[in-house]
């Protein structure tokens, strides 16, 4: 499955909310630095789709704020 992410680093929260099927608005409290939002992007969307952390992979985007993450269901 692919999903379109827009991406809100340094929030103050992190929550994540669906557009439409394959949208979604992520805010994570971690800083667009060495990875770091990225990292908790994962976490999140592992927690929020019930699945591990490797079956998520970022596709596109790894310096952007629009992403294309592909998740593995099993």
């Amino acid at each position: 499955m692919k999903i379109l992410i827009k991406l809100k680093p340094n929030s103050s929260q992190e929550k994540i909310e669906k557009i439409n099927e394959n949208s979604f608005k992520v805010w994570v409290k971690q800083p667009p630095k060495q990875g770091k939002a990225n990292k908790a992007l994962i976490k999140v969307l592992s927690d929020y789709f019930n699945t591990a952390k490797s079956n998520i992979e970022i596709l596109k985007g790894h310096k952007s704020r629009k992403k294309i993450i592909s998740i593995k269901q099993i």
